[in-house]
């Protein structure tokens, strides 16, 4: 059973969660890879406004295709999460909640994630143009010299993840790279 959230997820809300919960998100995200990612680092060392607000954020790592005939955006599946993670740290001590992208994170944004009651989580690369459905409004809010890495503004419904890493300090990839090594090697 997959569960409903709505974005921005709180804290209280992400402890809930349990890595290998299967959730359907629906509110508003924001997308960033790492040069957004620097930039906005290098704006919270400066003490400079932000495009949005980091409290209860979710960040989607992708950098989308362009939009193509009538849809809103074109494919939108998530890049290696772990070039974002020299970034994370601040960004999770800033207030940002959910983390969306692809693959392992460092031991040291784990820790982090459970530090700050926050949640990492997975959603399916190679299906981009599948997840780009559940996207309904997309706008460029920040950086637009970035191209496809600038800062966009989404609104989803329904979107599917994965909770990878979770508020309490469990990683799904390793539990289930375990319980299939215990069934291969009986």
């Amino acid at each position: 059973m997959k569960r409903k959230l709505n974005l921005p997820l709180s804290k209280e809300t992400a402890a809930t969660l349990h890595a290998g919960d299967s959730v359907l998100l629906s509110g508003t995200m924001y997308t960033a890879r790492d040069a957004a990612h620097q930039r906005l680092v290098e704006m919270l060392e400066n003490s400079s406004p932000l495009p949005f607000n980091l409290n209860n954020a979710a960040i989607y790592y992708v950098g989308p295709s362009p939009a193509f005939d009538t849809h809103v955006i074109g494919s939108a599946g998530p890049t290696t999460s772990g070039r974002c993670d020299k970034y994370t740290p601040a960004l999770l001590q800033s207030g940002v909640t959910v983390l969306i992208g692809k693959g392992k994170r460092s031991d040291e944004v784990k820790k982090q994630i459970t530090q700050h009651s926050a949640v990492y989580l997975a959603a399916t690369g190679g299906a981009g143009a599948l997840l780009a459905r559940c996207i309904k409004t997309s706008k460029v809010i920040a950086f637009d010299d970035l191209g496809t890495e600038a800062i966009r503004e989404l609104s989803v419904e329904n979107f599917p993840a994965i909770v990878i890493n979770d508020a309490h300090g469990r990683d799904y990839y390793d539990t289930a790279r375990q319980a299939y090594l215990s069934t291969v090697n009986k």
